[in-house]
């Protein structure tokens, strides 16, 4: 009797092991299923992808932490670093995404990480975008500007029913930037849009010169049919570095009406204003070209003023923004070389326009007085703030024919990899950029560090 039982309760204690070791072998099998129906956004991405080393993309998740703790003062330049360095790193865009999803909780539209994470992850067709967009677009005002320009950018068809649901808001503002993401999308004739153009307010017409069409003036070109409704933004536009951004997404969009305008202003307009036009035509006419890919234009043989400058710049004439200065510079206009030299007159250099002035007389000039000066700021630099574009000042401003291009990458290499210790983290960013500039370069790609889109970034914390 005692020996049956025990061999009853050792029969039912094998049963049991023989359950709990199936249901162990179904989590493991789920689990298994789980792994594979796992979303792209959420599996790891290669190693190889990764072009930021361990201990830089550290820090930079560091900073992010902090400041989702305790805003910091200067969150623009953190934002615009991180903007800069993001392609390079598919970890650190995971840790963007995660930020950016906590403040889209909070509902802190109007931090400068929200908008840096949701434009940098629907540039870089990072998965997260998607979630993200979805969950912003479903709040108030559409999750803001921000999010509308990444909608621009994302072509994830599971945002063209809330994207169509938003263009028809009430608000014309809100309505005109999901309108504009379906047409950049493919999914739109845009027919709405041109009819909500002539609703949109000065101060809203603004904001989204900025925030909307200013990156997609560096993108690919969009459809055709956004023509019609920039033409109505040109008409109300009073500025003319504005205006020239409405003109150019119009160019690359195939509609040269705007080119046209600017040639006939430029011959036949008031007086005072032709030089400006003159340097409006050739600037839409290069973006034909890059566009078309056919041969560049000639440079333009106007003669630059800073207050010129100034009113072709898309920033407000206060700001005293020299990009224009720079784009004639980088086409070797001749005409500018008289500002460049006048932009260097004062010898250590000391800020970021003398910076550049100086890269494009080393670079493109041979000026080999600039050489020296820019290899100086770079080991020397007085302000923190500067040394990490001076090093890629130094890197850029070398040929690669120039039988001293070897030994000043290498130098700028070393300063690059101190940079990476840096507590600025502009400075950060700006060796990052010049170490996968070394990468690329050795591959055959564009090493060009110093452009016009990470300057604007880390310099001066313009995330558009």
């Amino acid at each position: 009797m005692v020996k049956s039982k025990r061999l009853r309760a050792e029969a039912v204690a094998r049963r049991n092991g023989a359950v709990a070791w199936g249901r162990a072998g179904a989590d493991v099998r789920l689990a298994k299923a789980v792994e594979r129906a796992r979303p792209a956004s959420v599996r790891p991405q290669l190693a190889r992808a990764e072009l930021l080393d361990k201990a830089t993309r550290t820090r930079f998740e560091e900073e992010l932490d902090a400041a989702l703790k305790r805003r910091p003062a200067n969150e623009n330049k953190l934002a615009g670093a991180i903007r800069a360095v993001a392609a390079l790193s598919p970890a650190l865009r995971a840790s963007l995404g995660e930020v950016t999803a906590v403040l889209l909780r909070r509902g802190a539209r109007q931090r400068e990480l929200y908008a840096c994470g949701l434009r940098s992850l629907a540039e870089a067709q990072d998965r997260q975008s998607v979630t993200l967009l979805r969950d912003a677009l479903s709040n108030d005002e559409a999750g803001g500007s921000a999010a509308l320009s990444a909608a621009c950018f994302s072509r994830d068809p599971e945002l063209s029913a809330l994207l169509a649901k938003v263009a028809a808001s009430r608000q014309s503002h809100v309505a005109f930037g999901a309108e504009l993401a379906r047409v950049a999308r493919g999914e739109s004739n845009g027919g709405l849009l041109a009819q909500l153009a002539p609703m949109i307010k000065e101060s809203h017409r603004i904001s989204m010169c900025v925030e909307l069409f200013v990156p997609l003036a560096r993108a690919r070109p969009m459809s055709h049919n956004v023509g019609p409704a920039l033409a109505v933004l040109r008409g109300a536009e009073r500025h003319l570095g504005r205006w020239l951004v409405l003109a150019e997404v119009a160019v690359k969009a195939g509609d040269l009406t705007p080119l046209q305008e600017a040639k006939t202003r430029a011959e036949s307009g008031p007086a005072s204003s032709r030089a400006a036009w003159s340097l409006v035509a050739w600037a839409l006419s290069e973006t034909d070209a890059s566009t078309r890919g056919s041969a560049a234009p000639a440079p333009p043989a106007t003669r630059p003023t800073l207050e010129l400058i100034a009113r072709l710049s898309d920033r407000p004439s206060a700001d005293r923004d020299t990009t224009f200065l720079f784009r004639m510079a980088r086409a070797t206009a001749t005409s500018a070389r008289p500002m460049l030299e006048t932009l260097v007159r004062s010898l250590p250099l000391g800020d970021e326009t003398s910076l550049r002035a100086a890269l494009y007389l080393a670079r493109d000039r041979a000026r080999e007085d600039m050489r020296r000066a820019l290899g100086e700021a770079a080991e020397g630099c007085k302000r923190e703030e500067l040394r990490g574009m001076a090093v890629a000042a130094l890197w850029d401003g070398v040929p690669d024919s120039s039988d001293d291009a070897t030994k000043a990458r290498a130098k700028a290499r070393d300063l690059a990899a101190d940079l990476l210790t840096s507590r600025v983290v502009g400075n950060m960013a700006w060796g990052a950029l010049v170490r996968a500039g070394s990468r690329a370069g050795s591959k055959g790609g564009t090493d060009e560090v110093l452009t016009e889109a990470p300057f604007r970034w880390i310099q001066w914390g313009w995330l558009e």
